[in-house]
């Protein structure tokens, strides 16, 4: 089972995310019916027995949120049933999107203020987690309300998103790239993987001096 799971997460940059729920939803399922879920416990069932089952319904219910999620829409494994329930009321950043190089090129000769390009793409599990936890901060939109927003989404991973990448020695997202009023990218300060709100308002604050 741990093979399959170490499986699983290579393959996931290059497959759909809902492709990969529904591998995780299988593999989930198939390990709580094997350790059990779905035993009755016989009388004077050991301690070690009551635990794998009770594992084995955890990773059962897991799995089955897993699977719900895939087929009603859902596209973040974290949260798988987030859209049976109401909306967040967390208002979400209002990035502006860029395409290509000379999208984005076209984009910094015209800003007049900080800048922060945000690499994302469905299949990045930390990329969602910055969304989740990190740009749903309060604290976090107020110090964003000075910069303007922008967002590289690579789910693609054609030719431009590759270029894009390329151009800031990029392996993949998630990544933050910031540049200051003038349009130039301020060295030494980029964001790679996630950053819990308060380690990210520190970038934040260091960006908002250029």
């Amino acid at each position: 089972m741990l093979l399959l799971a170490v499986a699983i997460w290579i393959v996931a940059p290059v497959i759909p995310v809902a492709v990969q729920m529904l591998l995780w939803a299988a593999l989930l399922v198939g390990s709580g019916v094997y350790l059990g879920a779905l035993e009755p416990l016989q009388n004077g069932a050991s301690g070690w027995r009551r635990l794998w089952k009770a594992l084995g319904v955890l990773a059962l219910l897991a799995g089955v949120a897993q699977g719900i999620g895939a087929l009603s829409g859902a596209r973040d494994p974290l949260r798988p049933l987030a859209g049976l329930f109401a909306q967040s009321s967390e208002a979400s950043l209002p990035f502006e999107k860029v395409k290509t190089l000379a999208d984005l090129d076209a984009r910094l000769k015209t800003t007049d203020k900080a800048v922060m390009l945000d690499f994302y793409a469905d299949w990045c599990v930390s990329c969602k987690e910055m969304e989740r936890f990190t740009f749903s901060d309060p604290q976090v939109q107020a110090r964003l309300t000075g910069m303007t927003l922008l967002r590289a989404d690579v789910t693609a991973n054609n030719a431009e998103d590759k270029a894009l990448l390329k151009r800031y020695r990029l392996f993949g997202p998630p990544g933050i790239v910031f540049f200051d009023a003038s349009g130039r990218e301020i060295e030494g300060l980029r964001v790679i993987g996630y950053q819990s709100p308060e380690k990210f308002i520190k970038s934040l604050d260091l960006a908002a001096r250029y």
